[in-house]
């Protein structure tokens, strides 16, 4: 009976189905697993009762994102041919009873099951949730689709907002030491199987053959790239348009995640030594202001994608970013607001990058397997996401053992993400129509 539940063909869409039901849907899952970014909330109470460094206290939060790329990757092809519903269910069982194992682990004191836990299974759950929703909404907004994965997208990118004062307020209303982590732990993930639940039972696919009332594919083609054609997974990842696109990605989020990752640090260091430095206070303020300007570039950048095409928008994400980090390295510090403005649009570049793909895959090779490919786009994100804070941090700490502070601590690092930048907009600038070799045969050249 559950099996028949999460079936496919149980979730067809009756007609008069709003389409606009899916939003919602996608968002509650999206907002959920976006927990992942209020990572750090749990980091100082865990190394102070489990006596744990710095790394050590990362260590779920890294594996966990390297887990999200792997399963993406890995789970493409079943969440494709399963359908939302079961992704989602999936993706709930496994993002909340990573947070039940975490519980058992903290009230033990035993780290490595909050590591397996949170990091391990819990990394499944964000991987098969991030792409559980993408290829249904593609398919419910063919006229629309920068748009409609924003809206999820941008779901990810603003759980963060929701979940860093819920988790700060509830470990200091428990007790105060390891029990009262696991008490957190318990909390978050019976509460988060209850919010995810209300997509699994809302989401829908739309029956065979179903288009938008007025909606002609023939009108997508104003933009050069997009086809009518459909590209299998198997095939996408053997053409030239895919591996251009995984440089982008990769590229377009280690800049941003270089500044993401070490932000109050780094606006502290920047202007210490000036008139009126950063204070912890106001530092904090900055990072809230990151994951403002992350969440609403990928609503707003991905939505104007639809407008002047991906590969237009692309060339902004990439080139205008470039522009961005040279801005902060010539200016330094000489004026907070420059270095504050061009880090939000970095930041706002950063999460467009993530929404605007699926659209940008659906334009080269069409709505097939589009959850699939995406899902195999991500291991791009696995590697940006060791590859932006190691180049950060390593640079920094050489710097400052050199005896350097100030920007100096970062120059070498801003210079090098604007190299970065320049190579995913040479890449962008390659992508081309997918070859027909790699088309999948429509009913009527089978029949021939």
């Amino acid at each position: 009976m559950a099996l028949g539940f999460l079936d496919r063909s149980r979730i067809v869409a009756p007609d008069g189905w709003s389409r606009w039901l899916i939003p919602p849907a996608a968002l509650s899952v999206h907002l959920a697993i976006g927990q992942a970014y209020a990572w750090s909330v749990f980091k100082p109470p865990l190394e102070k009762y489990l006596s744990l460094s710095g790394t050590q206290s990362a260590l779920p939060f890294q594996l966990g994102i390297v887990m999200l790329g792997l399963s993406a990757a890995l789970f493409g092809t079943r969440v494709e041919s399963n359908g939302p519903r079961w992704a989602m269910f999936v993706s709930l069982c496994c993002f909340c009873g990573g947070f039940l194992i975490s519980a058992l682990g903290a009230a033990t004191e035993q780290y490595w099951l909050v590591v397996l836990g949170y990091g391990g299974l819990g990394g499944i759950g964000l991987g098969i949730g991030y792409i559980s929703p993408v290829s249904t909404l593609i398919k419910w907004f063919p006229d629309r689709p920068g748009l409609a994965t924003g809206i999820a997208i941008m779901g990810f990118g603003g759980g963060a907002l929701i979940a860093s004062p819920w988790s700060a307020a509830m470990i200091d209303g428990f007790s105060h030491d390891s029990s009262g982590i696991a008490l957190a732990f318990l909390v978050h993930g019976l509460a988060y199987a209850v919010f995810m639940s209300m997509g699994v039972l809302l989401v829908r696919v739309p029956a065979e053959g179903w288009r938008p009332k007025g909606y002609d594919p023939a009108n997508d083609k104003q933009h050069a790239l997009i086809t009518t054609a459909n590209v299998s997974a198997r095939n996408a990842i053997k053409t030239p348009q895919f591996w251009c696109l995984w440089i982008v990605l990769c590229f377009n989020v280690t800049a941003g995640i270089g500044i993401l990752e070490k932000a109050s640090p780094m606006i502290t260091d920047f202007f210490r030594s000036t008139p009126i430095p950063v204070t912890a206070t106001a530092a904090a303020g900055f990072v809230a202001l990151l994951s403002l300007a992350n969440m609403a570039g990928r609503f707003v950048w991905s939505s104007t994608s639809d407008l002047i095409g991906r590969k237009n928008i692309y060339r902004g994400y990439l080139g205008i970013g470039a522009l961005l980090y040279l801005t902060i390295a010539l200016v330094t510090n000489e004026s907070k607001l420059v270095f504050i403005l061009c880090a939000m649009l970095i930041l706002s570049f950063y999460g467009a990058g993530f929404a605007t793909v699926p659209a940008y895959l659906k334009d080269l090779f069409g709505t097939y397997q589009v959850g699939a490919i995406h899902g195999r786009l991500l291991t791009a994100w696995s590697v940006a996401g060791v590859l932006g804070p190691l180049i950060v941090n390593a640079i920094a700490d050489a710097q400052k053992s050199a005896g350097k502070s100030g920007p100096a601590l970062y120059t070498t690092s801003i210079y090098i993400m604007i190299g970065l930048l320049i190579l995913g907009f040479i890449a962008n600038e390659l992508v081309r129509p997918v070859n027909a070799k790699f088309h999948e045969k429509t009913a009527e050249e089978v029949a021939s």
